[in-house]
C-alpha cells in the first residue's frame, strides 16, 4: 500500500496538482522574477539606456530555466518563446515594472503583503517546473537518473544558474557570484526537490506525484514567505548540512589558513632568497677568474 493512499489529503493534493498555472500563477512568477531584476544595481539605468538589453534580461529571468533545460536535452532553446501569450504577458509585466508612470505598478507589487502572495504563487510554479522537468527527462531517458535530476534542477533554478550570463547582458562580470559555488536557498531546494521527484518517478519513493507536488510546494511556500518577510538569507538546510557535511566530506581544518599563509610566506621568502644564489654564482665565477689569472701569472 502506497503512502499516498494512506494520506487523507489525497483528493486535495490531486486537485492542487491539476490546478492550471497560466495565467494567474505565471503572472505572479513573472512579477517576482522581474522585481528581482529591478533590484539589481544599475538595472533601472540600463532600462533607460538600452531597453532591449533590459527586456532580454527580463526574458532570461522569466524563461531562463526553459532555455537551459532545452539545451541540456538537445532541444530548441527558443521553443518556449513560441508560446506567444506567455512572452506577451512577461513583456507586459516588464514594461509596467520599469516604465509605469510614477512607478505605481512597482509600488503596488513590491508592497510587502502583496509581494508575499506573489512569492508564494511563484513557488507553486517552481515546483511544477521541477516535476515537469523530471517527468519529461524520464520520458526521454527512462533509466537516466542523472539526466532527470539535472533537468529538474535547471527547471527549478535555471535563472540563478544563468545569472553570470545575464550579468554579461547588463555589462557586469562577477565570477565570484557563481551560483554553483554559492548556492542560494531556491537552488538548493530545487536540487533536493529534483532528487525526490526522480526517486518518485522511478518508483523508489512510495508516494504519488500529486502528493509530492502538494507537500513540497507547501514546504517551499512556508520557507520562501518566511525568508522574504524577515529579509533573511539563512538557509533552512544549514543546521542539517552543518551536521552531515563534516561527516561525509570533512571540514576545513583550523590550521589550513595558517598553512596557506606559511605557504605564501615560504614562497615570498624564496622569491627574496633568489638573488643570493645568483650573487654566490657571480662570486664563484669571480673566484674562478682569479684562479685562472693566478695560474697565468
Amino acid at each position: 500500500m502506497e503512502l499516498s493512499e494512506a494520506l487523507p489529503l489525497g483528493d486535495l493534493a490531486a486537485a492542487f496538482a491539476a490546478l492550471p498555472v497560466f495565467p494567474l500563477f505565471d503572472t505572479a512568477y513573472f512579477i517576482v522574477s522581474v522585481l528581482y531584476l529591478k533590484y539589481e544595481p544599475g538595472a533601472v539605468e540600463m532600462s533607460r539606456k538600452s531597453p532591449f538589453a533590459s527586456w532580454l534580461c527580463a526574458m532570461l529571468h522569466c524563461f531562463g530555466s526553459y532555455v537551459l533545460a532545452a539545451l541540456l536535452l538537445g532541444e530548441a532553446p527558443l521553443e518556449h518563446f513560441s508560446h506567444n501569450s506567455s512572452v506577451v504577458l512577461a513583456t507586459a509585466v516588464w514594461y509596467l515594472i520599469f516604465f509605469c508612470p510614477m512607478n505605481l505598478f512597482y509600488k503596488c507589487v513590491s508592497f510587502l503583503p502583496v509581494k508575499l502572495i506573489f512569492v508564494a504563487m511563484k513557488e507553486v510554479v517552481r515546483v511544477r517546473k521541477i516535476a515537469a522537468g523530471v517527468h519529461h527527462a524520464h520520458h526521454l531517458y527512462h533509466h537516466g537518473w542523472f539526466v532527470m535530476m539535472a533537468t529538474g534542477w535547471v527547471k527549478g533554478s535555471g535563472v540563478a544558474l544563468l545569472s553570470n550570463f545575464e550579468q554579461l547582458l547588463r555589462g557586469v562580470w562577477k565570477p565570484e557570484t557563481n551560483e554553483i559555488l554559492h548556492m542560494s536557498f531556491p537552488t538548493k531546494a530545487s536540487l533536493y526537490g529534483t532528487v525526490l521527484f526522480t526517486l518518485q518517478q522511478t518508483h523508489w519513493l512510495p508516494i504519488s506525484e500529486a502528493n509530492l507536488i502538494f507537500f513540497f510546494t507547501m514546504f517551499m511556500i512556508v520557507c520562501k514567505v518566511f525568508m522574504t518577510a524577515t529579509h533573511s538569507h539563512a538557509s533552512p538546510f544549514a543546521p542539517l548540512e552543518n551536521l552531515v557535511c563534516p561527516v561525509l566530506f570533512g571540514s576545513v581544518s583550523s590550521g589550513h589558513p595558517g598553512h596557506h599563509h606559511n605557504h605564501h610566506g615560504a614562497s615570498h621568502e624564496v622569491s627574496h632568497a633568489a638573488p643570493p644564489p645568483a650573487k654566490s654564482k657571480e662570486e664563484l665565477n669571480e673566484g674562478t677568474r682569479k684562479r685562472k689569472a693566478k695560474k697565468a701569472e
